[in-house]
């Protein structure tokens, strides 16, 4: 019997290789399992499936770079990091962005800090700042 699944949460995405090596660089995720249209990216606790788009939407727009944030989503992805500065750091070196320091904010016990991934989407990292 296969083990129970995490929480999680699925991503589509034009570019699953990428976005799949970014998760897994900048929120400490491991690739668990790698098909033709999906990565699997997981820790303990939570899995991230990156989906690929169908082929006739992700022909439909164009990533740019630095990407366009999609701001007005109705979900932000929240991951746990060591360092909000060594995320910045990862971020950047994997085609994604996290906002500059003076940026970061403090909420129970967390540094916290929004940025996107290479795609744009809006994700957010917490630091604990006790």
């Amino acid at each position: 019997m296969p083990s129970p699944i995490p929480a999680g949460a699925v991503v589509y995405a034009k570019d699953i290789a990428r976005l799949g090596v970014f998760y897994a660089a900048v929120a400490g995720l491991r690739v668990t399992h790698a098909g033709d249209d999906h990565i699997v990216v997981e820790s303990a606790s939570f899995q991230l499936v990156v989906h690929a788009l169908p082929a006739d939407v992700a022909a439909s727009f164009e990533i740019v770079a630095p990407p366009l944030r999609r701001e007005d989503a109705a979900v932000k992805l929240v991951f746990p990091v060591p360092s909000l500065g060594a995320a910045r750091a990862l971020a950047a070196r994997h085609g994604g962005e996290l906002d500059p320091a003076e940026c970061e904010w403090q909420f129970q016990g967390h540094r916290i800090c929004d940025g996107n991934d290479p795609e744009g989407n809006v994700i957010q990292l917490r630091e604990d700042a006790r």
